[in-house]
């Protein structure tokens, strides 16, 4: 049996790794998440550890460069645009972008690009409206989400906290996605970026560790392949 617990608000994928990425109309989920989300990281060339990424961590201007696929249906195989802070539109692959993070990380830096996303975690982050609505209360301010980068925002009065460990299906029968709920996201530094101006606020960290035992949103795995659109009903699968 199921259940309708919301209808999709938002759907982003973020065709590079820390930067700022693109607003869906409808997402292709396959085995390995969203197609084309999180496709390509500049990785820190002399760091041999487990997380070799560079990141808003090590360079917070990232989250200002808006990164696009020129081909949006054929993300495998599209070129990427990106728009740098200043209005700039440059080839992903463009020599002087690179040297330009290279030059505000302080160390050299390389592109890649995999067949699957780049992801810390797991490939699908889910977010709801009631869950925003009860970090802003706490916080004291309106915070915009996409600080949180996540990829399916739902509209919905449940906190999706709730659905761990529950699958929820997307849209109708035939075509729509499936995921796997699992853990709640913790979540690091990056949430403190302002997406828009790239400012730094600390003490947002801080209403997600002090209020939320440090989580926001949960993350998700595919449980069958399909399609999530705009508007789509979310059903709880019990």
């Amino acid at each position: 049996m199921t259940r309708i617990v919301g209808h999709v608000r938002a759907l982003n994928r973020f065709p590079v790794k820390s930067m700022a990425g693109e607003r869906l109309d409808v997402a292709e989920l396959d085995w390995q998440g969203i197609e084309g989300d999180r496709q390509y990281a500049f990785v820190r060339a002399a760091n041999g550890t487990r997380f070799p990424w560079l990141t808003a961590r090590e360079v917070p201007a990232m989250v200002l460069h808006r990164a696009r696929f020129d081909d949006p249906a054929r993300p495998k195989t599209s070129a990427v645009t990106v728009e740098t802070p200043d209005g700039t539109t440059v080839p992903l692959r463009d020599p002087l972008l690179k040297a330009q993070l290279e030059a505000a990380a302080g160390e050299p830096a390389a592109l890649i690009q995999v067949a699957r996303g780049i992801n810390d975690s797991m490939p699908v982050s889910i977010q709801t409206s009631a869950g925003h609505a009860a970090l802003e209360a706490a916080h004291g301010d309106a915070l915009d989400i996409m600080r949180f980068r996540i990829n399916v925002i739902v509209e919905s009065d449940v906190p999706a906290a709730e659905w761990r460990g529950r699958r929820l299906a997307f849209g109708d029968e035939e075509h729509g996605a499936v995921v796997q709920c699992a853990d709640p996201i913790a979540r690091c530094v990056i949430v403190t970026i302002d997406p828009e101006t790239g400012a730094k606020a600390p003490r947002v960290l801080r209403t997600v560790a002090q209020d939320f035992g440090n989580r926001y949103g949960i993350y998700a795995g595919p449980a069958r392949p399909g399609l999530i659109r705009l508007g789509d009903p979310v059903r709880l699968i019990d």
